[in-house]
């Protein structure tokens, strides 16, 4: 699974379960890994988040 892929599932999956605030929980989740210092798992919240700023397309939706 490409890294895009695997954040536009990670979003999609925050957007189910958490609506509205999905990115607020994505933020807090980078958050918690950028004190760890984990910069691969944080570069993956980074997209996470980018994806939900944008927002899902209609076909990313189905």
């Amino acid at each position: 699974m490409s890294d895009n892929q695997s954040a536009r599932d990670a979003a999609m999956t925050l957007l189910a379960q958490y609506g509205e605030d999905a990115s607020v929980i994505a933020t807090l989740r980078a958050a918690e890994v950028a004190a760890m210092g984990d910069a691969e798992a944080l570069a993956h919240w980074d997209a996470v988040i980018a994806f939900l700023e944008t927002g899902p397309t209609s076909e990313q939706l189905n």
